[in-house]
Parts: structure tokens; C-alpha cells; sequence
């Protein structure tokens, strides 16, 4: 194994986004336990959208770059400086990528799928964390046998109990909305809300039922309130002990991906109210696209069938959550293992 390897760190910058954060999080905690001594050197997205020769040259004194992971094939990011990625002469390695396209969105235009295709060509190493992003490469003209499917990261993430638990009740039930910038949140807000108080009111009568909103962003700070839930709880936490508390609960409904994916991680039943491909992506690499509602699909009826269905077979759903955990986990170290072997060719 190289000793105290200088690795470069491209991901996301959105510090206000939990997701954002669990995801660098955990691709950080899983380098450090697999390069003790390594020197991690953090890089926006955006280091790879204008040229710049002093970012290039301290990418190019790195023993490897990684990229990721989360939805970083995404029009927001795209495209990809040309001149950055061919002069990158250090092997760059992509970690758990997703393709990212909301409901409404357009199509991605031939200059954004190049510049894909431009990116994962480029890399030595190529991991996405769901079937759809591969698919969609595929299709795309990236070479199969070049695509691992390991899973998202944060699904990895370590669970810390915060100094100050909530207390919680004999059932917990956590909720998430996202507020975040999805420009068609407002076509279905009254349907959204309307359902999410309607399961909230079924639980807290049927079960005395201790609700706890999820904030995985501080737009939600605007919307939340709006449910109009009695004696609801804020879970504001770090990203270790956000995980922590979602293992505590009995089911989560979230609708911001990663709220779903750490919800899962910490072996809880999710309900993840769809606004993106992401969200079905997801809920079909876990083997339950059942637990997937699109949001144009959304009705008070059918989100508290799902509901109590989930919660009544919740136990069956955290042994399969288990099972499916304990494959991403060995993707992962498998994956590791080959960025151990590119740091010592």
C-alpha cells in the first residue's frame, strides 16, 4: 500500500445540504480507513468547469483525484472545461456518481451528454451508485466493462448519538420535504402537505406516535411549518448523528434523496416522495421501487396505504435494508481495493 498518498477531493460544495455533506463525509471516512496516513485536499465541482493552470498543476502533484460522489452528472456542474480533463495527467477516479434530471426538466442536450461522456472516458476508475446512471452511460457509448454499481456512499456513513437525544416515543416517525429549489414544488405543495399531515394525524392517533421533522436543508425552514403538525420535533443535526436518529425511527417519508438514502442506511423504512429520476433510481437499486412515490402520483389515500403497509412490515423491510447494505458495502471495499491497486502501479 502507497504510504501518506495526496489525494484530491473534487465534490460538491453545498455545505447547507446534509445530502451533500453525508455524501463527502462518507467518501472521506472510507478513504482515511482504507489510507490511514493519506492527505485529503478538498475541490469544488467547479474546479473542472473554467481552466486554471495553478488548480491543474496542484491536481497534477496529487497521487490520485477522486471525484464524487452524488448527482455531479448534472446540467448545474455541466460542461466540463475540455482543456482541464485532458491536461489532467493524474489518474481520476470517479466514486459513487448519479445522473440527476427533475420532473420537468428537459432532456439532456448533446453538449451536456459529451461532456459526460468526455468526463468518464477520461477516468481510470468509473463507479455510479445506481443502475440508471449505468444504463444511461451505456446507451451513451461508455463501455459496460468500464462501469462498477456500488451504491451510494452515504449509505455508509457512521452514526454518532448526539449529546442531547431527543426523546422519543414508542413509535417515531420522521418526515422531510424538499425545499430546496425544485421549481415544481409548488404544482403539488397542497397535495404534498395535505398527505404528509393526513399519515401524521393517522399515527399520532392510532400509535401516539412521536413525529420528527428531518432538515436536511434550511429552505425547508420556510415550509415546514405549513404542515400545521402538533408537537412536531426539528432533527438539525450533523450528518453522523442525522443517521444516528434515523436509526431510532420506525419509518421515514422524505422526498430529498439523501434523507431516503441515510434513512436506509441506518436499516429504517423509507418513503421517498419522487421529484427526480434519482428518487426511482434509488428505490429500484434497493430492490423496493414500491417505496417510490412520483410526486404527480401523489394522494393522501395513497401515501397512508403505503404508510401503514410499510410500517406493519417494517421488520421484514429492515431485513432486506440489511441484506442490500452489506452488498453495497462489499462494492465498496472492492472498490477501494482498486484504487489501492491504481496508487501502486
Amino acid at each position: 500500500m502507497k504510504k501518506s498518498p495526496t489525494i484530491a477531493h473534487i465534490h460538491v460544495w453545498d455545505t447547507d445540504n446534509k445530502g451533500d455533506v453525508a455524501i463527502v463525509d462518507a467518501v472521506q471516512e472510507q478513504l482515511r480507513n482504507k489510507f490511514p496516513d493519506c492527505t485529503i485536499v478538498d475541490y469544488p465541482i467547479e474546479t473542472l468547469k473554467t481552466f486554471d493552470q495553478t488548480k491543474l498543476d496542484e491536481l497534477n502533484a496529487a497521487d490520485v483525484v477522486i471525484m464524487g460522489g452524488g448527482g455531479i452528472l448534472y446540467r448545474y456542474f455541466l460542461p466540463f472545461n475540455d482543456d482541464m480533463l485532458a491536461k489532467l495527467t493524474t489518474p481520476l477516479v470517479l466514486f459513487g456518481v448519479g445522473y440527476i434530471k427533475e420532473i420537468g426538466a428537459t432532456e439532456s442536450s448533446d453538449e451536456e451528454k459529451n461532456s459526460i461522456v468526455a468526463l468518464t472516458t477520461k477516468a481510470t476508475l468509473l463507479a455510479v451508485r445506481e443502475n440508471h446512471t449505468k444504463q444511461l452511460l451505456i446507451a451513451w457509448g461508455v463501455p459496460e466493462a468500464k462501469i462498477h454499481v456500488i451504491g451510494d456512499p452515504a449509505v455508509l456513513l457512521s452514526e454518532t448519538a448526539p449529546s442531547a437525544e431527543p426523546e422519543l416515543a414508542d413509535v417515531n416517525i420522521a418526515l422531510n420535504l424538499n425545499y430546496s429549489g425544485w421549481l415544481g414544488f409548488g404544482q403539488y405543495q397542497y397535495t404534498i402537505l395535505a398527505s404528509y399531515k393526513a399519515v401524521a394525524d393517522y399515527f399520532q392517533q392510532k400509535h401516539n406516535a412521536a413525529i420528527f421533522y428531518a432538515l436536511h436543508h434550511p429552505g425547508e425552514q420556510n415550509i415546514y411549518p405549513k404542515l400545521g403538525i402538533k408537537n412536531m420535533t426539528v432533527l438539525d443535526l450533523t450528518t453522523q448523528e442525522q443517521k444516528y436518529m434515523y436509526s431510532k425511527m420506525d419509518m421515514l417519508i422524505g422526498m430529498m434523496l439523501h434523507s431516503c438514502v441515510m434513512a436506509f442506511g441506518a436499516r429504517t423504512p423509507e418513503i421517498n416522495l419522487g421529484y427526480d429520476i434519482r428518487n426511482k433510481s434509488f428505490a429500484e437499486f434497493i430492490n423496493h421501487p414500491e417505496l417510490h412515490i412520483p410526486a404527480p402520483e401523489l394522494t393522501t389515500e395513497k401515501l397512508l396505504s403505503i404508510a401503514t403497509n410499510v410500517f406493519e412490515n417494517r421488520t421484514t423491510i429492515q431485513q432486506s435494508f440489511t441484506n442490500t447494505i452489506s452488498h453495497i458495502k462489499s462494492q465498496h471495499e472492492d472498490y477501494l481495493e482498486k484504487i489501492n491497486q491504481l496508487l501502486n502501479t
